[in-house]
């Protein structure tokens, strides 16, 4: 991408000079980001731009397909789905007013988890803003509280040079969502094209450069390595930053060199492989047993691209309670020290910055002997495994997944909605490789999997894409089935259907007495598999028998095409382990089958702690 844009600086575009539409000038620039996919719904303030794009594949080949979901969330969704499956930006295409707003929500969930995308809006005449005209809406005043940045662009002759800056907005710093807010006479407006040029930004440039320029000093490394050299019990804390930052394999390198078991967020799932024998897996609120107790024996801790919430620090004055020496990196200076006070930190490039550990380490000849940390970690890991009743006669929930992991053996994409089936595969699944576990993280957006899934599809169509949802989860979006076979997608879908908000269930059995208000959907007549057949699944199942398991489940993922499974789980089955909110590791419920150190009573959470 750098070569490009030196090349449109320099003005040697092949199309300079040319006269366009906006709304051609604006499929070009897409074209010169290296947008090879576009999501999106249309309607009458879009369409010039639509026309462009049609124009555009016709005359080049398709190049550029537009992929048409049910709904304008769908296509947001399927943006960011292949922004994390790939980390490229994904751009979505929605008309004015109700198709603008309905991208609120996945614009919200991408600022919340940091992916790149580029939602491009529609919108009424410049002379129509502020009249209420047909379907307007006030899209900076929505979209500024929950993007990263917005784009009302009223004067045409900046509109290349706005398209460029979205995108490098968007993918640089801590990525994040840019909203582009097009009015229809600005896509009619005729000018020439330049190829090349970028809006003036100075302020975020130099926070850019300063970013840049932030290398890790001599003197820094050395106050690390002084305490690491003192600690007995290091361990890593890595988080979604790490992937976002493409710095998986300079993390995995440094955990390998100086022999420092690593813990993970859920957005930091596949950030180091979970079958390598330094991975402790998924810490916090859901995190495995062994996670969090290596948290609470640490006396060393190195968080990577992780911030600290409440999800994994419900309790901070409590969270790493023996931890001597706490370091952080992050490219977001407002990280630090925001929740828990750190004794090192380093705001920077982060594969830089590890990199430069790594080579202060070897340079000065640092081998720790951590065998005996180690080997406590693997007691850890053995002695509080995650389990579950496998002698039941119903269908475990944790058993389906085993089964397909059995058979995808980490390297299958994995997308979710959000509740307990969410946390059972964040828990059950391994991932060997950064860009394959797809999740809305801070948001908890039920729905995200199903869109998401269909993005991941189109950003890595040689992998094996699956969808693991609940059944109260891809309702939200239940009419994103009909664009997987319209594509002719070989996405795997799975309903775990326990006819219910599960994860609400949950709560409300341990802390509000039993009482299931609103949650339970037994009633519900909702035929999943009748209506994958209707929306064009030639492989849709029920599978309700606990002995036709593995055989359904092979047919399942061994089946050329879309396929769509629903298992019918115990509706009792439960997430464990689980740290309420606002409490600490040492109050963490292990539930029946996960060993537990210390025996815990089973408290609600203070009145005024968050879900």
């Amino acid at each position: 991408m750098k070569d490009r844009t030196d090349m449109l600086t320099h003005g040697t575009h092949p199309l300079a000079g040319a006269s366009m539409t906006g709304a051609e000038m604006l499929v070009q620039v897409l074209a010169d980001e290296g947008v090879d996919t576009v999501f999106g719904y249309s309607g009458g303030a879009i369409l010039p731009i639509y026309d462009a794009v049609f124009r555009y594949n016709q005359e080049h080949g398709s190049p550029m397909p537009l992929i048409v979901p049910a709904n304008e969330q769908g296509a947001g969704f399927m943006a960011a789905g292949y922004a994390r499956a790939s980390g490229r930006v994904g751009v979505a295409l929605v008309t004015s007013g109700p198709g603008a707003t309905n991208t609120v929500t996945p614009v919200r969930d991408s600022q919340a988890d940091s992916v790149p995308i580029v939602i491009i809006c529609g919108q009424v005449a410049t002379t129509a803003i502020g009249t209420d005209a047909f379907q307007e809406a006030p899209v900076p005043s929505i979209m500024g509280a929950v993007a990263k940045h917005v784009f009302l662009i009223t004067d045409p002759a900046k509109l290349e040079a706005t398209v460029r800056t979205a995108f490098e907005i968007a993918r640089t710093g801590r990525p994040g969502p840019v909203v582009l807010d097009i009015p229809k006479d600005v896509q009619n407006w005729k000018g020439v094209f330049h190829g090349s040029g970028l809006l003036p930004i100075p302020g975020y440039r130099q926070r850019m450069d300063r970013l840049e320029a932030n290398r890790l000093p001599d003197t820094a490394c050395a106050a690390f390595f002084a305490a690491l050299a003192a600690a007995e019990r290091p361990l890593i804390y890595a988080g979604g930053g790490v992937i976002n930052a493409g710095a998986s394999q300079a993390l995995r390198e440094l955990a390998r060199e100086f022999q420092m078991p690593v813990v993970t967020t859920l957005m930091g799932i596949g950030a180091v492989d979970t079958t390598h024998p330094l991975c402790m897996r998924m810490l916090g609120m859901h995190g495995a047993a062994f996670a969090n107790y290596a948290v609470e024996d640490c006396d060393f801790l190195f968080a990577v691209g992780a911030r600290f919430d409440d999800r994994v620090a419900g309790n901070p004055p409590k969270f790493a309670p023996g931890a001597k020496f706490i370091a952080h990196l992050d490219i977001d200076a407002s990280e630090i020290n925001k929740v828990k006070r750190v004794d090192w930190s380093h705001v920077g490039l982060m594969s830089d910055a590890l990199r430069s550990l790594i080579d202060y380490g070897r340079r000065k000849s640092f081998k720790p002997q951590r065998a005996e940390w180690r080997e406590r970690c693997d007691r850890l890991r053995t002695a509080y495994a995650m389990n579950y009743d496998r002698d039941s006669p119903l269908i475990q929930p944790y058993y389906v997944i085993e089964e397909i992991n059995r058979l995808t053996k980490g390297e299958a994409i994995i997308t979710t909605g959000v509740g307990q089936h969410q946390m059972w595969a964040a828990q059950y699944f391994d991932f060997k490789s950064p860009r394959l576990w797809l999740t809305s993280g801070s948001m908890g957006t039920m729905g995200f999997g199903l869109p998401a899934a269909v993005g991941a599809q189109f950003a890595q169509r040689s992998r094996l894409v699956i969808d693991i949802d609940g059944d109260a989860s891809i309702r939200m979006n239940l009419g994103e089935l009909e664009t997987v076979t319209t594509y002719d997608l070989p996405i795997k879908v799975v309903v775990l259907n326990n006819f219910g908000d599960g994860m609400v269930k949950q709560w409300q059995k341990l802390f509000f007495k039993g009482r299931l208000s609103a949650s339970d959907k037994s009633l519900h007549t909702k035929d999943f598999v009748k209506a994958a057949l209707a929306d064009g699944f030639k492989f849709a199942v029920r599978l309700d028998k606990k002995a036709d398991v593995p055989r359904v489940i092979e047919e399942f993922i061994r089946f050329e095409g879309a396929a769509f499974l629903e298992v019918m789980i115990d509706q009792d089955a439960g997430v464990y382990p689980m740290v309420g909110p606002g409490q600490a590791y040492d109050e963490m419920i292990t539930g029946e089958h996960i060993a537990s150190r210390t025996e815990v009573e089973i408290k609600a959470p203070d009145a005024s702690k968050m879900f």
